[in-house]
Formats: structure tokens, C-alpha cells, sequence
């Protein structure tokens, strides 16, 4: 069997008249769209045109929770009870899940965004409480997960579908984990040296560590960070890259399919 692996990128994150990424430009080199759905970023306008513009180039739509933190871009970390998060993702998806319907197209998968993501992996708790959102409103969605995170076991006892994330613009701790955007190198701006990561996680099943170490790790899907500037150059090589490598590159439901139905 190929090999194969999705192509995401997180999109829709301007508002109002804010304007933030090139989301039409990404678009034509993804293939899953994760959409804000207003908490962290994105408004109702911004979500019906990024939704609509997916469609449009056969992008899957998936919705892209976060805290509710406009100010903060949803990077800063709340403490929240786990009731607290599974209902504000129920609300987010719901939004985001209404316009992919008014668009003629469903729901395919959610990630959770910036600190929740983060929080997420490693508090089991705040993780089940995401994976149980989705069980009760998206239950044939797949969960968008950091690899080998509390989000992959999480979604797994919930008895979700759940699809395993990694990053060619973000560095890494060796236990995993994303190196905090504070820290100098912790994001990646080189089309060279993201496009050389990501065949190592597909090829190999490993990524490199800020410290040099030789973390392993299941890359179903690769994260280009719409709000990067060199976002478009980072996913257009990154692209090109693994399909000259003989990697199909394809929508999140088809790597699901066959990597674990």
C-alpha cells in the first residue's frame, strides 16, 4: 500500500475588517481546512467565505475550536472546568457545522486550537471532555490530534474517530510536544528545512527534537500554520515535496481509511 498523509492548514482567522493569512492562496495546496469558528478568531462573515472557498477547491471542512480569547488568539492558557470546555467546543462545532451545511457539505473533522490544543495534550481530562463534544454533536467526525498525545488515548476511550497531527513549521520538545512559541526556533520559516521534516515524519515515522533527539511519531496529517508568512511557500514545497517522494497527498477521511478502518 502508498503511503499517504493529509495536508492542513488553520484558516478563517481574520475579523471583521482584520485581516490575517492568504486563505485563498493556501488552499489550492491543502487538503483539510481547519476553520475558527469565532472564539479565538473569525467571525460569522469570515466563516460562511473561508467555508464557501473550501468547497469551492474540493478542501474538507473542519471546524477549529478554541478558548474564547479574541485578544489573545486562543494562545494563552484558561482554566477551565472540562464541562466548561466540552460545551464551548459543542457551541463551536455547532456554528462551524451550520455553515458547511448552508455551503452543501459536512463536517469532517475538528482540532482543537492554540492553547487548547496544547492543554489538551497532555491533561487527559481537558481531552476527554473535547472527544466527548464531538461524540455528541460530530460523532463521525475524526479528532485532528497532536501525535501520541492525551488527545489520541482520550478520543480512543471515548470511542471517537481520531487521526494523529504533526508540524512542519513548529519545533519540538523530546517528549512531543510543541517547543513554546516564546522560545527562539520554535517556529519554522524555511520551505528547505519544513519540507525535509515532513518526509522524515512520513518516511521515517520520527522528527528531530529541539535538542537534537530522535522523537518517534505518526504523522496521519501535517500542519502548515495559516498565519505563518511564508505559509503559502512553506505548503506549496511541502507538497511538492512529498509527491515527488511517491506520498499521496489526500483529504484526512481517505489516510483514516486506510490506516485504520
Amino acid at each position: 500500500m502508498s503511503l499517504m498523509v493529509d495536508l492542513n492548514a488553520d484558516l478563517g482567522e481574520s475579523f471583521g475588517t482584520y485581516k490575517l493569512g492568504l486563505d485563498e492562496e493556501l488552499l489550492n495546496h491543502i487538503t483539510s481546512a481547519n476553520i475558527a469558528c469565532g472564539f479565538h478568531a473569525g467571525d460569522y462573515m469570515v466563516m460562511q467565505k473561508t467555508v464557501r472557498m473550501a468547497v469551492s477547491k474540493n478542501v474538507a471542512v473542519g471546524a477549529h475550536p478554541g478558548f474564547p480569547d479574541l485578544q489573545g488568539f486562543g494562545r494563552r492558557n484558561m482554566q477551565l472546568t472540562p464541562e466548561e470546555v466540552r460545551n464551548l467546543v459543542i457551541y463551536q462545532i455547532g456554528a462551524l457545522q451550520a455553515f458547511a451545511k448552508a455551503e452543501g457539505t459536512q463536517l469532517k473533522h475538528v482540532k482543537p486550537h492554540g492553547a487548547l490544543y496544547n492543554m489538551a495534550a497532555t491533561d487527559y481530562e481537558l481531552a476527554k471532555a473535547i472527544a466527548e463534544a464531538m461524540k455528541k454533536v460530530a460523532p463521525d467526525a475524526i479528532l485532528l490530534a497532536l501525535a501520541n498525545s492525551d488527545m489520541v488515548k482520550a478520543a480512543q476511550d471515548v470511542g471517537i474517530k481520531v487521526a494523529q497531527e504533526t508540524f512542519a513549521d513548529r519545533a519540538y520538545n523530546p517528549d512531543g510536544t510543541l517547543v513554546p512559541r516564546s522560545i527562539p526556533g520554535a517556529v519554522i520559516h524555511d520551505p528547505t528545512q519544513a519540507t525535509k521534516r515532513a518526509l522524515k515524519m512520513v518516511l521515517e515515522a520520527k522528527v528531530t527534537a529541539i535538542d537534537g533527539q530522535e522523537v518517534p511519531i505518526v504523522a496521519d496529517s501535517i500542519c502548515v500554520h495559516g498565519d505563518n508568512p511564508q505559509a503559502v511557500e512553506l505548503a506549496s514545497e511541502i507538497r511538492k515535496g512529498l509527491e515527488q517522494a511517491g506520498v499521496k497527498v489526500v483529504e484526512l477521511t481517505c489516510v483514516f481509511k486506510a490506516a485504520y478502518a
